[in-house]
This record gives C-alpha cells, sequence and structure tokens, in this order.
C-alpha cells in the first residue's frame, strides 16, 4: 500500500473517530474549562466581596476612633449605622457584618433606640457565620447574647433577659454574666438571688468596682 493510501486511510479512521467521540470531547471540554473559569469568577467575586466588606468595616472603624473623653457625633453615628445595615444587607456572609452590627448596636443604645439595637444583635445570632468560620464563633456569640440581654433588661423585660443570660454556657464570660445575672434579680427584687449572682462574679474573677458597689448596697431582707 503506497503511502499516500495510508494516510487516506489514517485520515478516514480519524474522521470516524472524530464523528463518534468528537462531540463528546467537546462537550467535555467546555464543562471542564467552562466550571475552571466559573469557579475562578466565582473565587475572584467573593475576593472582591470580601474587599469591599473589609472597606465598609475600616470606615466603621475611622468613625468609631475618637479621643479619651469624647464620643461620636450625632452625625458620625448616623454613619456608622446605615454603613453597618449596608455591611448586613450585601455582605450578610462575611464576619466584617457581623462586628459591624455590633458597633451599630452601640450607636442605637447611644441614640437611645434600643429597639434597633436588640434588632442588630439579633440579627447575628440568627444569621451563624458562613464565610472565614466553619462554624460560629463561640466568644462572639457569648459577646453579643450578653449585650443583647443588657438591651433586653434596660428596656425593662427582665424575665426575658434571664432568658438570654440562661440560654447558653458563659465559659470564660462567667463574670460578666454572673454579674448581669445580679442586675436582672435585682430588677425582679430577687436581693439574696442578686447577692449570689455578685458574689459569683467576683469569684470568677471580676474586680470591679462597680460590682463591690451594687454587693453593699443590696438590702439584706429577702
Amino acid at each position: 500500500m503506497s503511502l499516500q493510501a495510508e494516510e487516506e486511510e489514517t485520515i478516514e479512521a480519524l474522521k470516524k473517530w472524530w464523528d463518534e467521540n468528537g462531540k463528546q470531547l467537546v462537550a467535555i471540554a467546555v464543562f471542564v474549562f467552562g466550571g475552571y473559569g466559573g469557579w475562578l469568577l466565582w473565587q475572584n467575586s467573593q475576593v472582591t466581596a470580601s474587599e469591599q466588606a473589609s472597606d465598609l468595616y475600616e470606615e466603621i472603624l475611622e468613625l468609631s476612633l475618637v479621643s479619651p473623653g469624647e464620643s461620636t457625633t450625632q452625625e458620625e453615628r448616623a454613619d456608622i449605622i446605615n454603613i453597618s445595615n449596608e455591611l448586613m444587607v450585601s455582605h450578610s456572609g462575611s464576619v466584617y457584618a457581623y462586628y459591624g452590627a455590633l458597633f451599630a448596636a452601640q450607636q442605637q443604645v447611644s441614640e437611645g433606640n434600643l429597639d434597633a439595637a436588640e434588632e442588630a444583635l439579633t440579627w447575628v445570632l440568627q444569621n451563624p457565620q458562613a464565610s472565614l468560620f466553619d462554624s460560629e464563633d463561640e466568644g462572639l456569640v457569648l459577646t453579643v447574647t450578653l449585650r443583647l440581654a443588657r438591651i433586653v433588661l434596660s428596656k425593662g423585660e427582665a424575665e426575658r433577659a434571664l432568658e438570654l443570660v440562661n440560654s447558653v454556657i458563659p465559659g470564660p464570660f462567667e463574670a460578666g454574666y454572673a454579674e448581669l445575672r445580679g442586675d436582672i434579680y435585682v430588677a425582679m427584687d430577687r436581693n439574696l438571688d442578686a447577692r449570689d449572682a455578685y458574689v459569683a462574679a467576683q469569684q470568677a474573677g471580676s474586680v470591679s468596682e462597680m460590682l463591690q458597689m451594687k454587693l453593699s448596697e443590696l438590702p439584706n431582707d429577702k
């Protein structure tokens, strides 16, 4: 068989193989490279979103920085709250949104808007982290729960505040939780329970002068 005939036979065999397998290979290639390209686009979008969230959080930090003895202005508080809301809406899966919510709640308390502060902290507890951590940040949850219980108590809802305090195991936050539990008992006119809670806070390591004052002012009658 001549070389030309062999080449023609080889070409025909390739054509036949392509007719049988070519389309499938193209589909696989499109899937593989398309998927890889999509993954790269997704990765890039995640990085971009994280950078945007980081920039917004930096703005919050800059607005929150004040000299000792001073406080944020009304305009600065409004900006912090607005940026925090943007983080919670547009970057809800980012850790920056959770800490932004803490700043928002702090400013809402300064504004006397306890309902809005409670809403911001409740959002954190109802939206567990899904981006930077594989599981909820225990320290964050305990901090938010403690602050939320304080706000609820300030609203005059002692029973609900006590439920919040008792809903978690405080661990390293035992001193803060015990002192707040004492405050709640005082509001409920349960002075003996309050004394036990304040003592527990001291035993957990609190050396707060305010705590000692609370203890000394407690009546011993009930």
